[in-house]
């Protein structure tokens, strides 16, 4: 049967046909009013997080405990956003002096990535160590409607690129709910639980939301959750956004997200939904702070999942005047975005430091893919080529800092490529826990390489990554991308191109085919993806969605 959004789509397509751009802003509106009106819930008022108390004395001096472990994932920050690589957002006007605090403090590792270009599969890896080929989750989840909507209205811009496809069959079949990583995974926070650990998550969860994929099914004793994606209220005085007229996705976001989020532990598992404390970025970090305190006298472990700087684009008006006369308007809000986000970082390091936890805490900091192209800031990922949504460098090259001070040496370098499935198996190091019986781990501990006792290896100095016909395969330094739906490869040297400019493709078929053997290998006995993607999209390489698409431009395809 066909469903009430498709019904809607098919009416205004006709009036498309009819009314030319009047149809198609009358389509446009059409299909985004349904999605606000489809998707809005009650919010109640703000609401005192009661979180579970620790002990109130010691039982054993920090030093000598387990240490504690906190891992802050940022969302979708470019890797020139960081100015701990020498770039920094506007130029460098605003720079993440927080960050780089971190990074100064412990390890740096320069070729580190994130799982993959789109955030829920990294988020799986990072919990699992596992990739897609092993756990089946290997699409991000959408909401209802998203796909149909942001396919059409991308289609209707007529950019100049190929048209996306929306599956309509598969659109639906499995509930936003259920799109989850599967319960029998064993993620990290279980790990850590089973080792005496407190587990708390704050923020975006985006690994499922039913009785078997939420947080607390997956090991973490408590869930300050992120139910819907504002930052704050649309009509809050004390804010600042700017809207992308240019980019679908922005254009969702707004009709569909609220300002809203819901809380869960063992003793209050409530499921209704309220306005949060306040700009979320600051507020998770409160919360945080919170939980630090209500810890410091046993080990625990924080996981802090920003949503920043993620669109919908909005800040503090606070941020937005602290940052400076930037141009355009929404590099300014991006700006101070970052700016928050980095005095996140530096709130969570001085709580340490004021409670005689920083020595024995170990700190991570990634983020979950590269900065977005749908944004139309040129510089994020720069000087990589990519963004969000490919797989070439700048989609997913990501900061990977680890600050443990009473094991890793100020100021530690590290050049071996290293990817989000390591991080489980390190911070499981890290707290003593064993890795499951039973389980293939794919990540490798990254401890050694940090504290300068051992090196990283894997299997043919291989790392992968795959949306669907999408797949790339890295071994030492030659890095091959396969893209079955365009019948294309890139391969470059990345010791002799690491901004991939030349591709080799033609002239190496023998590393091409070495490198195949490698894909083929790793993909035998693939565990199929535990739900179909519904929408592939074209996504320009070199350019921003702001900028106009011209011939000879080069574009992959992804399918989501």
């Amino acid at each position: 049967m066909m469903k009430l959004w498709q019904k809607i789509s098919l009416v205004s397509l006709i009036a498309l046909v009819g009314l030319g751009v009047a149809g198609y802003l009358n389509r446009t509106s059409l299909m985004l009013a349904y999605v606000e009106n489809f998707t809005h819930s009650p919010v109640a008022e703000t609401r005192t997080i009661q979180w579970a108390q620790g002990p109130s004395e010691a039982a054993i001096p920090a030093e000598d405990r387990p240490p504690n472990i906190i891992f802050i994932l940022a969302d979708d920050l470019g890797i020139n956003d960081i100015s701990t690589f020498g770039g920094g957002v506007a130029g460098g006007a605003v720079p993440t002096p927080n960050i780089d605090r971190l990074a100064a403090e412990g390890a740096i590792f320069n070729q580190a990535y994130a799982g993959n270009a789109t955030c829920a599969p990294s988020r799986a890896m990072l919990m699992t160590g596992r990739y897609p080929t092993r756990t089946g989750f290997e699409f991000t989840p959408t909401p209802p409607g998203m796909g149909s909507v942001i396919s059409a209205i991308s289609n209707d811009m007529d950019r100049g690129l190929p048209p996306g496809d929306f599956n309509a069959e598969a659109d639906g079949l499995v509930a936003y709910e259920d799109m989850g990583l599967p319960g029998s995974e064993v993620t990290i926070a279980e790990l850590l639980q089973e080792q005496g650990y407190h587990t708390a998550h704050i923020g975006k969860w985006h690994l499922g939301r039913n009785a078997e994929t939420n947080p607390l099914a997956q090991g973490f004793d408590e869930s300050l959750l992120m139910a819907s994606g504002l930052f704050l209220e649309e009509d809050d005085p004390n804010g600042v956004s700017a809207r992308l007229d240019f980019d679908p996705i922005d254009k969702f976001l707004w009709a569909r997200m609220q300002f809203a989020a819901s809380f869960h532990n063992d003793t209050f598992n409530e499921t209704d939904w309220f306005k949060p404390g306040g700009y979320l970025t600051d507020w998770w970090t409160d919360e945080s702070l919170k939980v630090i305190e209500a810890n410091k006298n046993q080990p625990f472990f924080l996981y802090l999942a920003h949503w920043g700087v993620h669109t919908p684009l909005q800040a503090t008006k606070e941020d937005y005047e602290a940052v400076g006369d930037i141009t355009p308007h929404r590099l300014r809000v991006y700006a101070a975005m970052v700016r928050s986000l980095d005095r996140s970082v530096g709130r969570i390091m001085d709580k340490l430091e004021e409670e005689g936890l920083a020595d024995n805490t170990i700190i991570v900091f990634s983020s979950d893919n590269g900065g977005a192209g749908y944004i139309g800031l040129p510089e994020v990922n720069s000087p990589y080529r990519g963004w969000k949504i490919t797989l070439f460098e700048g989609g997913i090259r990501a900061p990977m800092f680890v600050k443990w001070p009473a094991q890793i040496a100020p100021g530690t370098q590290v050049e071996t490529p290293v990817t989000h499935v390591d991080v489980m198996p390190t911070l499981a190091a890290a707290g003593g826990a064993p890795l499951p019986e039973g389980v293939v781990i794919d990540g490798r501990n990254m401890l050694p390489a940090a504290m300068g006792t051992g090196t990283i290896t894997r299997p043919n100095d291989a790392i992968f990554w795959q949306s669907g016909y999408y797949q790339v395969v890295r071994a030492g330094d030659w890095k091959l991308q396969v893209n079955g739906k365009q019948e294309k490869s890139w391969l470059f040297n990345l010791a002799e191109d690491p901004t991939e400019q030349v591709n080799l493709a033609q002239t190496n078929p023998e590393k091409v085919a070495q490198l195949m053997a490698l894909l083929a290998e790793h993909h035998e006995g693939r565990k199929p993806a535990l739900y179909a993607y519904s929408l592939e999209a074209p996504i320009t390489i070199d350019k921003t969605l702001a900028d106009p698409f011209e011939p000879g431009d080069e574009y992959v395809f992804w399918p989501n």
